[in-house]
């Protein structure tokens, strides 16, 4: 079925991939990003979680953007970087500043001059605010000194008179003491470790220059374009096949003779014709034509004869007949002129329509229901059957229609003889 398709709509679905793939081509300006390349800047010293976060907010913040904007002279704002520019905070105490630009070159010089200036702004608010503490941690590290000295000084005058006296009591207790100083010392040299590491948390390094980018990230104009055509494709496939297997109208025979209420006289092939295209869409691209159409591996004069149209008008009985037809029903209508040209004067074609079928009064005595194969639901065939109760008139019967798509073309025209079989079943 998805052969059918390709063969029959293969213009609709051609139509349907490029609407798609300009689809695609112009989202590109909203979701494509254009060029992406990123910055890095290293924290050091121990930081808190909380305090990366801050920092990596600081780095978007309209101070540090505004003086990007400046920095870079190209006469765009800090609100025009905002929806450019975004962090990360990445492990090892590293803030990942990534950008976006529309070029390679624009795209590194706004990284890097971001980066520049959010070290510059960080240190700045760092130094203002600091200058308590750092005198503070001054302080601290004078008083730590002094304690370290004074405890030097007690230990060497404990080892003194240790080593001096016999062992004792009081010596034991000396030893024990001068451990404890010892350990007293160690806890103070830690302790003016951590206060001079402390004193240089404000310290910040950008890794390198950003990376100058090759390619347009992902996903870039032609990735839009070509996944919006396959989407469209896809979707108007399948949007055939779900119509097809949704399809209300009968094709079984037995179906079609219950709902009109008369038995089905003949199935005929014919070959598949459509009146011209009104439209300059269906001129293009042919979608007013059904797409399921049986091929059949025959020419096409090998199945118009009308010998079986003759059989089927001797077997109807001797009485005057109407033979009705669908008005949007192309191969029903054409069928039933046909019978009834060579029928001569006793049947006549009457055409109804499918939504509110009136059969008008005449002098028939019978109805010839004839119809294509598939063309009409249950529903319009019961209402035709209604149509004809009404006008008290009983069917004789149904002629089936059934269009077909010849395969095979001749260069030159012959007269068939010898495969009339091939028209249909009678």
């Amino acid at each position: 079925m998805i052969g059918q398709v390709l063969r029959g709509r293969w213009r609709t679905l051609v139509a349907l991939a490029l609407l798609g793939a300009l689809i695609g081509a112009g989202s590109s300006v909203i979701l494509s990003p254009g060029y992406r390349t990123s910055s890095s800047v290293l924290l050091q010293g121990p930081r808190e979680a909380d305090e990366l976060l801050t920092q990596a907010a600081v780095a978007t913040s309209s101070v540090v953007l505004d003086r990007a904007a400046a920095g870079l002279g190209e006469g765009e704002t800090g609100a025009d970087l905002r929806d450019r520019v975004s962090t990360t905070v990445a492990q090892g105490n590293v803030i990942t500043i990534g950008v976006t630009g529309d070029t390679a070159e624009q795209t590194q010089r706004l990284a890097d001059q971001v980066a520049s200036e959010f070290v510059k702004y960080s240190t700045q608010i760092i130094a203002g605010s600091g200058d308590a503490a750092v005198q503070l941690a001054q302080e601290r590290r004078e008083t730590l000194r002094q304690q370290v000295a004074q405890t030097n000084q007690r230990i060497s005058e404990l080892s003194t008179k240790v080593n001096e006296g016999k062992t004792t009591v009081e010596s034991v207790q000396l030893r024990t003491e001068l451990q404890g100083l010892r350990t007293s010392i160690e806890s103070a040299m830690s302790t003016l470790n951590a206060a001079d590491t402390a004193s240089g948390l404000g310290n910040m390094v950008v890794l390198g220059s950003a990376e100058l980018p090759s390619s347009p990230a992902a996903p870039t104009l032609p990735q839009l374009a070509l996944g919006g055509a396959l989407l469209f494709f896809i979707v108007g496939l399948f949007g055939h096949l779900f119509t097809a297997r949704t399809d209300r109208r009968l094709k079984d025979e037995e179906e079609i003779a219950a709902a009109v209420g008369g038995p089905v006289l003949a199935t005929f092939d014919a070959v598949e014709e459509h009146p011209a295209a009104k439209t300059l869409r269906a001129k293009l691209l042919r979608d007013d034509r059904p797409w399921n159409t049986p091929r059949v591996d025959v020419f096409a004069d090998e199945i118009d004869v009308d010998v079986h149209y003759r059989r089927l008008v001797s077997r109807l009985p001797n009485r005057r007949l109407l033979v009705v037809a669908a008005e949007d029903d192309h191969a029903g209508r054409v069928a039933a002129e046909r019978l009834a040209a060579l029928a001569d004067r006793w049947l006549t074609v009457a055409t109804v329509s499918p939504v509110r079928p009136i059969i008008e009064e005449s002098d028939a005595e019978g109805i010839l229901v004839v119809a294509g194969l598939g063309s009409r639901s249950a529903w319009e065939l019961v209402g035709i059957a209604e149509a004809i109760a009404d006008a008290g008139l009983a069917a004789v019967g149904t002629v089936l229609i059934r269009p077909v798509r010849p395969t095979r073309t001749r260069s030159g025209a012959t007269t068939p003889t010898d495969h009339e079989a091939l028209a249909g079943t009678a």
